[in-house]
C-alpha cells in the first residue's frame, strides 16, 4: 500500500508540479527545481569560473561576441514579449565573454552567461557562424535545459521521498547545491557543465537555428558551419557512447528544421 502511495505521489508531482513546455518547440519537460534557486546557483558557478578564467585580449572578436550574443538575446527578448512569454526569462542577465583557451567550445549557464573560448574562432570564421554557436548556446538558457538536467538528477538520485520535500519546501539546500555541482558545476567530471542528452542537444540546435535567423543572421550557414566542426574534430567516440549527437547526424536534423528557421529569418 505504502508502494502505490508513493507511486501516486510521484505521479501527482510529475503531473501537476513539474509539468513545463518548452518556448517554440512544446516539448513537456520535467521543471521541479525553482528558477530563482537554480539561476543563483548558476551566477555562483559562473562567477566562481571567471575569476579564474583570462578574458581574450582579441579586442574585435571579444567586441563581436558581445554583438552577435546581444543581437540574439534582444531578438529573442521581442519575440517572447510579442507572445506574452516574457516571464520566462525573468531573472536572467545576458553576459557574453570571450576566453583564452585553445579548446573548440562554448558554454551557457542558466540565466544566459555564455562563454565562447578562443579556440572555437578558426571554425567560425565570420559573425554569421559565431551566431550559430551563440544561437545554440542561448537556446539552452532558454529551453531551461540545466533546471531540466537537475530535476531529472533529483528524480534519479533521490526518489520520492526527497521530491515530496523539496516541491514543499521550495528553499535551497545542501540537495540542490549538490545537484548543481553535477550539472554545472566546475567540478564536473565533463568540463564546466555536464553534456546534455541528444534530445536537448538537437532541440537547442533548432532553436539556435531559429534564434539566429530573428537576429538576421542567416540559419543556413549553420551547415557549413558544423561541416567545417566535424572536419576540425579529434574526436572519434561513436554517437552510442556520447550525449552529444554525431556531426552527421546534427547536421541531417538541421536540413530538416531548416525551413522553419528561415521562415524566421529576415534580410
Amino acid at each position: 500500500m505504502k508502494q502505490i502511495k508513493r507511486a501516486g505521489l510521484f505521479l501527482f508531482l510529475i503531473l501537476f508540479t513539474g509539468c513545463s513546455s518548452v518556448v517554440l518547440t512544446g516539448r513537456k519537460q520535467l521543471l521541479l527545481v525553482d528558477d530563482a534557486q537554480v539561476l543563483a546557483l548558476s551566477d555562483s558557478s559562473y562567477n566562481s569560473f571567471m575569476a579564474t578564467a583570462t578574458k581574450s585580449g582579441k579586442t574585435t572578436q571579444s567586441a563581436m561576441v558581445t554583438r552577435v550574443g546581444k543581437n540574439i538575446a534582444t531578438a529573442v527578448e521581442n519575440y517572447l514579449s510579442s507572445q506574452g512569454l516574457s516571464d520566462n526569462l525573468k531573472g536572467y542577465s545576458w553576459q557574453f565573454n570571450l576566453v583564452v583557451d585553445t579548446a573548440v567550445n562554448a558554454f551557457c549557464m542558466p540565466g544566459g552567461k555564455i562563454v565562447v573560448y578562443e579556440g572555437i574562432l578558426p571554425v567560425t570564421k565570420n559573425e554569421t557562424g559565431l551566431a550559430v554557436v551563440i544561437g545554440h548556446e542561448v537556446a539552452h538558457a532558454v529551453a531551461k535545459h540545466a533546471n531540466e538536467r537537475m530535476s531529472q538528477q533529483l528524480v534519479t538520485n533521490y526518489g520520492v521521498t526527497a521530491l515530496d520535500a523539496f516541491i514543499q519546501t521550495k528553499t535551497s539546500s545542501t540537495t540542490t547545491r549538490a545537484i548543481a555541482q553535477t550539472v554545472f558545476g566546475l567540478g564536473a567530471e565533463y568540463g564546466v557543465t555536464l553534456p546534455y542528452s541528444r534530445k536537448q542537444e538537437y532541440e537547442a540546435d533548432r532553436l539556435g537555428l531559429i534564434f539566429m535567423a530573428m537576429a538576421g543572421y542567416d540559419p543556413a550557414q549553420a551547415i557549413p558551419f558544423w561541416e567545417r566542426m566535424s572536419a576540425s574534430s579529434k574526436s572519434y567516440i561513436p554517437e552510442f557512447l556520447s550525449t552529444h549527437p554525431s556531426d552527421a547526424n546534427r547536421i541531417a536534423n538541421m536540413q530538416k528544421v531548416l525551413t522553419e528557421a528561415q521562415s524566421y529569418y529576415k534580410k
